[in-house]
């Protein structure tokens, strides 16, 4: 099967209210996809949908083949959901917690207490597993939240916001961990709004006000907006603007220290800059440097949300 998740016209309204529009999304098997925007996006509601735990005012939800709502006993069976905010049983231990869930997914014996004790360890939990839930640190319960989700080996993880509030050394951890689910061929979509965070993922889903706004690998999402790689060569000496602009797509020019500073758009850095240079070099044009510049994804947010909603007053950008 080549998509885990194959969603249409999604829409979900609250009276007059509009939080999910017309979405339209495809999920890959094994794939991390990465479902990015403000809070109040609509991520959520569209994750609530997706689990069943919501039903939709329109559209078709498919996950793994089954529709939902109406074959949510089967998708249970093989999606592991963690909710944005902690919800496991406060009084019981981490140990209980893993065990109570794992019998509600039909897990029981000696193999369901091999499966906890592995998760405990691919956790980093061990030392904690008789802690009661309610005395654990914001990361533990994190990472308990995880195993609980994990408990059955799902084929789908579903994930909304798993490192909202917690440190970056904690969500630096956790995202360890997903990876080594990934490479094991767990399909996981997450939620966030922490913009690094995206980096992490194979393709990403930029959410605003209930509408999907762009769509594609963080690369194919940096290069919509400038049209290409951003790089910045560094020329000996002044020169003239004219010199340059004849053959190159100069974004940006300035002269700092003597040395005249490139800030240029490639449709694919790595395949056209040795090329470049050649020519510059021809010109008889000293490069002292040439590097790509790092843009990052909220750049990339900013500049796509600022786009959408000129569009939806119906000005021009």
């Amino acid at each position: 099967m080549e998509y885990a998740i194959e969603i249409s016209g999604l829409t979900k309204k609250f009276g007059d209210f509009v939080a999910v529009d017309n979405l339209d999304l495809r999920v890959r098997v094994g794939e991390i996809f990465g479902f990015l925007g403000p809070n109040g996006a609509g991520k959520t509601t569209t994750i609530r949908m997706m689990c069943g735990l919501m039903r939709q005012s329109k559209g078709t939800i498919r996950i793994y083949g089954y529709s939902i709502p109406e074959e949510r006993s089967e998708l249970i069976k093989i999606t592991g959901y963690m909710a944005q905010r902690f919800s496991l049983y406060e009084d019981l231990s981490v140990y209980e917690n893993m065990e109570f869930f794992g019998k509600l997914y039909g897990l029981n014996g000696e193999g369901l207490h091999k499966r906890i004790r592995e998760l405990l360890e691919f956790l980093d939990l061990e030392d904690v597993k008789d802690r009661l839930a309610g005395r654990l640190s914001g990361g533990m319960k994190q990472r308990l939240a995880l195993g609980v989700a994990l408990i059955h080996r799902p084929k789908l993880l579903v994930l909304d916001e798993p490192t909202a509030g917690v440190d970056p050394p904690i969500r630096r951890a956790f995202w360890e961990y997903l990876r080594g689910l990934n490479k094991e061929g767990t399909t996981i979509l997450v939620t966030t709004h922490y913009m690094d965070e995206a980096e992490n993922c194979d393709r990403i889903g930029l959410m605003n006000k209930g509408r999907l706004i762009a769509e594609g690998t963080p690369k194919e999402l940096k290069r919509r907006i400038f049209g290409g790689d951003l790089v910045e060569v560094v020329l000996q000496g002044r020169i003239q603007g004219d010199v340059i602009k004849g053959f190159l797509n100069v974004g940006d020019l300035k002269y700092k220290d003597g040395e005249t500073v490139l800030r240029l758009v490639l449709k694919d850095a790595s395949k056209e800059l040795p090329s470049l240079l050649k020519r510059l070099d021809s010109m008889g044009l000293k490069v002292q440097s040439a590097e790509p510049i790092n843009v990052t994804l909220e750049e990339v947010f900013i500049e796509l949300v600022t786009k959408s909603e000129a569009r939806v007053r119906g000005e021009a950008y």
